[in-house]
C-alpha cells in the first residue's frame, strides 16, 4: 500500500501538476471530502432511525446508513488510496486535474442518486450510483497493467467485488426489501483488502520505526504463514457472507481469527508503542480477529454473541479506525509534513476507538440506546476533527519539495 522511506519516486510522478492542490493527487479530494461525509451522514443517522428526519431514498433508514457508510464513505477513502499508492508502485503520472474533477463529480452524482431515488427510482440510481465504482476498477486496472505492476493486479479484484456488493445492494433491496447478503459482501471485500494492504504497510512502517529507534526484535517478513491467514480467512468469509448462522462459517471464522491475531503478534507491535501513527496501525488490524471471532461465535450461539456487535467490529473497529489511521499519515507524508501524531491526531485516533468499542458494546446492550448515541458522537467528532485538522492540509500543495516517506508502496 505503501512506499518505504527514503525510496525515490520516479521523476514523472514527482512533476507538480497545475490547477489547485486538491486535485493533484487523489487522496486530497476523496479523504477530505469523504471524512465530511463519513461524519456528517453518522450525524444524521440517528434522527434518521428516530423518525425525526427522513430522507428520499427508495432505501429503508437503516439500508441508506448501512450503503453510505460503504459504498459512499468507504468508497471514497478506497478510491482516494489507490489513486495515490498506484503512481508509486508504478512510476506513472497520477490522475490528476480533470480526471479526478471528473471521479470527484461522479461520487457525487452517486450520494445524490441515492439519497432522492424514491424520486427518480431505484434502477436510476443504481446506474447512476455504480458508474463511480466502476470507472474507479477501470482506472485502477489501466494505470496497474499500463505500467506492467503485474503483482498488484490483485488490488483490483476486491474492488470489483465491492462494485459487484454496490450493485448487488440496490437489486436486492428493490426486490426484497434488505440487504442482508450485499451489505456482508461489501464488509468481506473490505477486510480482505485491510488482510492485504495492512499486512504490507503494519510491519513496514514498524519495522522502519524499530530499526531507526528501538533496534531489536523486527517484524517477520512476509511468508506463507501470511498467504495462509488470508486464505482460509477469505475461506470463513465466504460462508458468512453466505450463510452467517452455519457451523462451518461459526468454525471457520473463529479459526482465521486465531490466525489473524497471531499473524498481528508476528509484527512486534509492542516495540513500537511510542509511535502513535505505528501503534494505530495494529489497533485497527485488532479489530480484525476481534470482529471475525465475534461473527465465529454469533454463527454458533446468536443467542448470546449477537451478529450486530461482529458486524460493527469489523465496520466500525476495523474498518473505521483502519481508514482514519491511514488518512491520518498519508496527510502528513504526503503534504511535506513529518511524521508525528500531535494532540488532535491522539484525540480523533481516541474517539474512532471509542466509537468502536461503544457500538460493539450496544450490540451486547440493545436497551442502553445511549451507546449508540455516544458511538455515534464519537464517529462524529473523529471525522468531523480529521477534517478541522487535515483540510487546510489536503487544500494547500505540499510545503517543500523531498523524497517522500514510503507512504504508498507495498513492501516486497
Amino acid at each position: 500500500m505503501m512506499i518505504a522511506q527514503g525510496e525515490k519516486m520516479p521523476a514523472q510522478a514527482r512533476r507538480a501538476a497545475g490547477g489547485p492542490a486538491l486535485l493533484s493527487y487523489g487522496f486530497r479530494p476523496f479523504f477530505l471530502f469523504g471524512a465530511l461525509y463519513g461524519g456528517l451522514i453518522i450525524l444524521a443517522w440517528l434522527p434518521i432511525h428516530d423518525g425525526t428526519l427522513g430522507t428520499a431514498s427508495a432505501f429503508m433508514p437503516v439500508d441508506w446508513h448501512i450503503h453510505e457508510t460503504l459504498f459512499g464513505y468507504l468508497a471514497a477513502i478506497v478510491t482516494g488510496f489507490l489513486l495515490t499508492a498506484i503512481p508509486n508502485w508504478t512510476g506513472r503520472l497520477p490522475v490528476q486535474g480533470a480526471p479526478l474533477l471528473g471521479l470527484v463529480v461522479l461520487w457525487v452524482a452517486g450520494r445524490v442518486a441515492v439519497f432522492f431515488s424514491a424520486w427518480t427510482g431505484w434502477l436510476a440510481a443504481a446506474a447512476i450510483d455504480s458508474l463511480f465504482l466502476a470507472a474507479v476498477s477501470a482506472a485502477a486496472a489501466t494505470e496497474i497493467v499500463a505500467g506492467r505492476n503485474w503483482r498488484n493486479l490483485k488490488v483490483v479484484i476486491p474492488v470489483m467485488v465491492f462494485l459487484f456488493a454496490n450493485i448487488l445492494f440496490h437489486v436486492e433491496a428493490a426486490l426484497s426489501g434488505t440487504s442482508d447478503y450485499s451489505r456482508r459482501l461489501a464488509t468481506a471485500a473490505a477486510i480482505v483488502l485491510i488482510l492485504i494492504i495492512g499486512g504490507r504497510i503494519i510491519p513496514s512502517f514498524t519495522r522502519n520505526w524499530l530499526a531507526r529507534e528501538n533496534p531489536g526484535r523486527l517484524p517477520v517478513p512476509f511468508n506463507g504463514f501470511d498467504k495462509f491467514s488470508i486464505v482460509l480467512s477469505v475461506a470463513a468469509l465466504t460462508p458468512w457472507t453466505l450463510a452467517p448462522e452455519s457451523t462451518m462459517a461459526g468454525l471457520l471464522l473463529i479459526a482465521a481469527a486465531g490466525v489473524n491475531l497471531a499473524r498481528l503478534a508476528r509484527w512486534a507491535g509492542d516495540r513500537a508503542r511510542r509511535d502513535i501513527l505505528v501503534l494505530i496501525l495494529h489497533v485497527a488490524y485488532l479489530f480484525v480477529p476481534a470482529g471475525l471471532l465475534l461473527a465465529g461465535l454469533a454463527a454458533l450461539d446468536p443467542a448470546h454473541f449477537p451478529a450486530v456487535a461482529a458486524l460493527h467490529a469489523l465496520g466500525v473497529g476495523a474498518i473505521g479506525v483502519m481508514t482514519l489511521a491511514v488518512m491520518t499519515r498519508a496527510a502528513l507524508g504526503h503534504t511535506g509534513r513529518e511524521l508525528r501524531a500531535d494532540t488532535a491526531t491522539c484525540l480523533i485516533y481516541a474517539a474512532i476507538v471509542l466509537a468502536a468499542l461503544s457500538r460493539i458494546a450496544a450490540g451486547f446492550l440493545p436497551e442502553q440506546t445511549s451507546l449508540l448515541h455516544i458511538s455515534a458522537t464519537l464517529w462524529t467528532l473523529a471525522f468531523l476533527g480529521y477534517c478541522a485538522r487535515y483540510g487546510g492540509m489536503l487544500l494547500q500543495p505540499r510545503l517543500k519539495p523531498r523524497e517522500p516517506n514510503r507512504m504508498l508502496r507495498p513492501a516486497a
